[in-house]
């Protein structure tokens, strides 16, 4: 281990980061278990799911974009969907530009790839403004590193034991109620809320298109009603950061 990262880990922020993700860790392991076992129960193979689990490292974008796939959709409605649903790290790595600009491209590109919804939130709990001396990197690094774990461990197993597990232990309940959780979490204020029950109105409306554009038609419509509430001023980026987390509800197949 060099000494760089030693020092990283000896951090007291970065114990910080990774002690205060592990409070919000089981959600997000039940959904990396039920994103596993959904991509291999879909008809991907078990290193094609290692591979996509490994390589996009978004759950939402996955549980949306796995259905569409074993569907045999066109890809442009795959990429699409996908890209809709990963919209709102737009608005996070926006927020995040003052904090890490100061860093190469190479890093800031691993930094993208680490970014979550959760440790979003905690980061910007826990820090105002940018700063060298308060441990801001060392706190995002150790949150990422706990967050990543917490996902890519239960996904790999749900991928391996995918044939063994059974259907009626209700996993793609799980994880809706982990998705609701993570969702309710960024719901801030009566603007959101209002536009969260929009965009599930939507959902179930549309819920007759193909190629589950019923998750497009959600998004838009949220996103109307947030801007339309507040006069177009800051509902744009709660909106997104809030209600792009619609996932297919059979994601669980098989």
């Amino acid at each position: 281990m060099s000494s760089s990262l030693r020092a990283l880990v000896r951090h007291p922020q970065f114990a910080t980061g990774a002690r205060e993700m592990s409070g919000v860790s089981l959600g997000i392991a039940a959904w990396g278990l039920v994103t596993g076992v959904a991509m291999v129960k879909a008809g991907l193979s078990i290193p094609l799911s290692l591979l996509m689990t490994f390589a996009v490292f978004a759950g939402s974008a996955q549980l949306a974009a796995i259905p569409l796939m074993g569907a045999g959709s066109p890809a442009w409605v795959i990429w699409a969907t996908a890209l809709c649903v990963n919209l709102r790290f737009v608005i996070f790595s926006a927020h995040w530009r003052p904090f890490f600009m100061r860093f190469p491209r190479g890093q800031r590109m691993l930094f993208g790839y680490l970014t979550a919804d959760l440790n979003y939130v905690l980061f910007m709990k826990k820090f105002k403004e940018p700063s060298d001396d308060e441990g801001q990197i060392e706190y995002f690094l150790g949150s990422s590193f706990m967050s990543w774990v917490a996902w890519q461990a239960p996904s790999v197993l749900g991928i391996v034991l995918a044939d063994v597990v059974p259907t009626h232990w209700g996993l793609g309940f799980a994880g809706v109620l982990a998705l609701l959780g993570l969702g309710y979490s960024l719901l801030s204020d009566k603007a959101t809320s209002f536009a969260a029950v929009v965009a599930g109105a939507a959902a179930v409306a549309a819920f007759a298109l193909p190629y589950r554009l019923n998750i497009v038609v959600a998004i838009a419509a949220a996103v109307c009603v947030g801007l339309m509430i507040d006069g177009g001023g800051d509902a744009g980026r709660r909106v997104l950061a809030s209600l792009m987390r619609t996932k297919p509800r059979d994601g669980v197949t098989g």
